[in-house]
């Protein structure tokens, strides 16, 4: 059996009137593609290892295990060991002995050599496999990754953490061989901070993760505003450009509610470096320039009552010249992006400036990048400057196959598939469409007619977005993190390695949740919970030990740790209200639980009941157990072993009574696509929805499988959302169908739960009545408890 799906099955002991409990199959019990008869299967790895040839046998990380790389590329690779070093003891709990230099040209028995080939080649690769692709070498004995250029070595190492992520022990890497490699050069996530402030640390925890997943362009888009001026007035439109310089003639330009100092800029640069990633800086003009305006109102239209630049007036472009001026000795990358879209002046001026600004970021060493708008600006491509990188982003403004035949390397930056606006009603408010992404869509798609052929030379790569048009709203940067997450390790898969994974997309979420975000992060924390787990996030305390609620942050990489007590420790987690409680699953750390109970309680003070006893678990990893369904609002793990004892664990989750639709047939009165089907809604899957077509009255239905007692129905709604609706249920869900509850006037979108009085059917139906939105209905989730 593979590392990934070995598990210890243990009978919970029954206590209180709860039946026996045998653990439900684990998340990690995943089906691996393979990429050969015989042999350890592939390891899980996101995005998936595009080659393995798998041998027998495990490499087991210990205390003496040791990164090491040769003498003649500590320059390079010194420092990606010492952050390897730390990763693993953050990923797995064991700190290793520090890193050092070698002589030799094999690593010695238990160490994992980083080293570079400048000659290493593979056949299938080509040129990509040159720029970032890695062999990793794995035996019995030791680890080898081998990489002609440092994003390759680095990329590795995060194949290597995620393997070990995955492993139930978090210390066993199969024996084999992967050869990897991207497919296409560009793979990038755009981050609109000029409408909306994110701190430094968010900025460079996105580069850690972007890592993580093998992402490596980060595009900054600095400056923006308003997208329309309150009562025609543009004095009062926000507007912010995010650098600050220190230069005093440029006093008054950055934004006073947030911008970044060279030395903000320079961590930046460090991190990304670290973790492979370009950090592309966009300085949009000349639309989007109410800030430049602002700064300097005799350059902008109408009197500088206009977020457009005068490109009439040369002062205008020689005053951009100047900002460039400036802040490109800040850029370590070298692009540069320069904007250019959506400008309503005349077609002129717009086409000397495309191709001033252009040139004038040569003339800085820096490679010009912009946004595609010629068709709209001026139908066609004569006259403009060829050798700037096109971001199509809006197939009339200009797609990608006009720009191909007007020879312009190409970045996919479709805003009908890859923009977020969050929380608006457009460009996915809510999020990326997952399952259409995983399922259909790789970077040379786009919509229409408009795909180029997979591989395309004049196709660099794809990139998704978000802009926060919305910059009177009040989400938080974590919000933001929260919609970006749901589909940020699909979109990785889909531009490095393609449908490779071999998953079916449930599977591939489940994956993506165990493996999380990766380390060394301090701003953002993790979104992804599993179906029905209740204790995501929620507060914990404990008997002793720093940060509880480490083992409640739905955070693989951080765990709570107790100190030695007497009996055994004891964590306590309150579910913010008392719930239906039916299931808990541990992830122990090297110094785990022996001996332990599982009690609720409704006030967390008195009247705690045991629910179910486990005695004598004797390894690491995992341990679920199932008990009949209580109520409760606080849950604790209590230990009941002998002499003093130490915990480590990494997760404690707790799980909702049955979802008793889950993985059921589901019908519905239509869908907008084939893509929104009604089973979306019950596969257990948040990120998916079922969606209807724009009208009242729709309704979608679930098939239990035979009657059952109905107890709570749960609607999670997406903005498309049910303002007046029925809940009903039949015997045979043709006819004879009966209102159970009616819910009128809802004007919010999310979870609605609706406790019942216990009802027997078989077949439950939401029958809308009125639409919230001049969209259809919309659900993430339809969920039926017993």
């Amino acid at each position: 059996m593979t590392n990934l799906s070995r598990r210890t099955l243990i009978t919970a002991t029954a206590v209180a009137g709860a039946a026996v409990a045998l653990p439900l199959p684990l998340p990690l019990r995943l089906p691996i593609a393979q990429a050969a008869t015989r042999g350890n299967p592939r390891p899980a790895v996101i995005p998936a290892l595009q080659e393995w040839e798998g041998g027998d046998g495990a490499y087991r990380l210990s205390q003496d295990s040791r990164v090491v790389v040769p003498v003649a590329e500590a320059g390079e690779l010194l420092s990606l060991a010492r952050q390897l070093t730390n990763d693993i003891a953050e990923v797995t709990g064991l700190e290793i002995a520090s890193p050092r230099t070698t002589r030799r040209s094999r690593p010695a028995e238990g160490e994992i050599l980083l080293r570079l080939d400048p000659a290493a080649r593979h056949g299938k690769g080509g040129a990509l496999y040159a720029r970032e692709g890695y062999e990793l070498a794995v035996t019995g004995r030791d680890v080898t990754i081998t990489a002609a250029a440092y994003s390759g070595v680095y990329y590795g190492t995060r194949s290597l953490l995620q393997i070990l992520l995955h492993d139930e022990q978090r210390s066993r890497v199969p024996v084999g061989t992967a050869q990897d490699w991207p497919n296409y050069r560009l793979r990038g996530f755009m981050l609109d901070v000029g409408r909306r402030f994110f701190t430094p640390g968010f900025v460079r925890d996105y580069l850690r993760v972007m890592g993580w997943f093998k992402l490596n362009d980060l595009q900054l888009h600095l400056n923006d505003n308003e997208i329309k001026a309150p009562g025609g007035d543009w004095s009062k439109a926000y507007d912010a450009f995010r650098l600050r310089s220190d230069a005093p003639e440029w006093d008054g330009l950055a934004a006073p509610d947030g911008s970044y100092s060279r030395a903000d800029w320079d961590s930046f640069e460090d991190t990304a470096a670290l973790h492979a990633v370009q950090l592309t800086p966009e300085i949009d003009a000349p639309a989007h320039s109410r800030s430049f305006v602002r700064f300097r109102p005799s350059l902008g239209l109408d009197g500088g009552n206009s977020d457009h630049l005068d490109l009439a007036k040369p002062e205008t472009t020689a005053f951009m010249k100047e900002v460039f001026e400036e802040f490109v000795p800040w850029f370590r990358s070298p692009e540069v992006h320069y904007g250019a879209d959506e400008y309503t002046g005349p077609e002129a001026q717009y086409r000397g400036y495309f191709n001033d600004m252009a040139d004038h970021l040569r003339t800085l060493g820096k490679h010009p990048r912009a946004w595609g708008s010629l068709t709209e600006m001026a139908g066609s491509a004569e006259g403009y400057d060829r050798d700037v990188t096109i971001h199509s982003w809006n197939n009339g403004w200009y797609g990608p196959q006009a720009a191909k035949a007007d020879g312009y390397e190409i970045v996919n930056t479709n805003d009908g598939l890859l923009y977020v606006v969050p929380f608006a009603d457009y460009y996915h408010g809510n999020g990326l469409d997952g399952r259409y992404l995983y399922d259909s869509w790789e970077p040379h798609v786009f919509p229409g007619k408009e795909s180029l052929a997979p591989g395309d030379p004049a196709l660099r790569g794809a990139m998704s977005a978000v802009w926060n048009d919305l910059v009177h709203a009040t989400y938080t940067q974590q919000d933001v993190h929260g919609l970006i997450e749901k589909t940020y390790g699909t979109l990785a898969q889909k531009m490095w390695s393609g449908a490779a994974q071999g998953l079916a997309y449930g599977e591939f979420t489940a994956l993506l949740r165990r493996g999380s975000l990766g380390p060394g992060l301090t701003t953002v924390t993790p979104t992804l919970a599993e179906p029905d787990q209740l204790a995501f996030g929620a507060p914990a305390t404990a008997s002793s030990g720093a940060h509880p609620s480490y083992a409640s942050d739905g955070n693989p990489v951080t765990a709570w740790t107790s100190a030695l007590e007497r009996g055994g420790p004891w964590l306590r987690i309150d579910l913010g209200e008392v719930r239906d409680v039916a299931r808990v699953r541990l992830d122990w750390g090297r110094e785990h639980g022996r001996s332990y109970d599982i009690e609720v309680a409704e006030n967390g003070e008195e009247g705690w009941r045991r629910v179910a006893s486990r005695r004598g678990l004797d390894q690491l990893g995992w341990d679920e157990l199932e008990f009949t369904a209580v109520r409760a609002r606080y849950v604790r793990v209590r230990g009941r072993e002998r002499g003093r004892v130490r915990w480590t664990l990494w997760s404690a989750q707790v799980f909702d009574a049955p979802d008793l639709a889950r993985g059921r047939t589901a019908t519905a009165s239509s869908a907008e696509t084939a893509s929104l089907g009604p089973e979306n809604a019950v596969d257990g899957d948040p990120a998916t929805r079922w969606a209807s077509k724009y009208t009242d009255g729709e309704w979608i239905a679930v098939d239990l499988g035979e009657a059952r007692t109905v107890r709570r129905v749960l609607l999670d709604w997406e903005a498309a959302a049910g303002r007046d609706y029925d809940l009903q249920v039949s015997d045979d869900g043709v006819s004879g169908w009966r209102t159970v509850v009616e819910r009128r006037g809802r004007s919010t979108a999310g979870v609605d739960s609706i406790d019942l009085e216990p009802v027997t059917a078989r077949h439950v139906r939401m029958q809308g009545v009125k639409r919230q939105t001049t969209y259809g209905y919309s659900l993430h989730r339809f969920e039926v408890r017993g």
